[in-house]
């Protein structure tokens, strides 16, 4: 039983703890803590392909560094009169494809780095 004194009534704080048991899941985790139940991936396939580009081609390498941006072209602050009014996040994150797509871009710049020997400071 807890002792109600005058500091613990002007100063109110959490006296005792609550022990919620959490719900059991019919899903079985495996070792690495994920559920075993698989979900369907519309987008797998693209994923695929654009993991398996390699990236061999000077021309593919320069187009792809050109039509991939290296920064969000949405994220943008408006101002009015020198203020910000508000904010738009980069809304690239939110493409489902975005990381595979960002990782094409790193191979065709590598390679004209690497491979070609090229300066690839002006896609930077």
């Amino acid at each position: 039983m807890t002792k109600l004194t005058y500091s613990s009534i002007e100063n109110p704080t959490l006296t005792s703890w609550v022990w919620i048991a959490p719900a059991k899941s019919t899903a079985k985790k495996n070792q690495q803590g994920y559920s075993s139940l698989k979900r369907f991936d519309l987008l797998q396939p693209l994923r695929q392909m654009l993991d398996k580009v390699d990236v061999r081609d000077r021309e593919l390498a320069h187009r792809l560094c050109q039509m991939i941006p290296t920064q969000c072209p949405f994220e943008r602050e408006v101002k009015l009169f020198g203020r910000t009014l508000f904010r738009i996040p980069p809304l690239c994150k939110l493409n489902p494809l975005y990381d595979e797509v960002v990782a094409l871009r790193f191979r065709a710049l590598c390679y004209l780095a690497d491979e070609c020997g090229e300066d690839v400071s002006c896609y930077c």
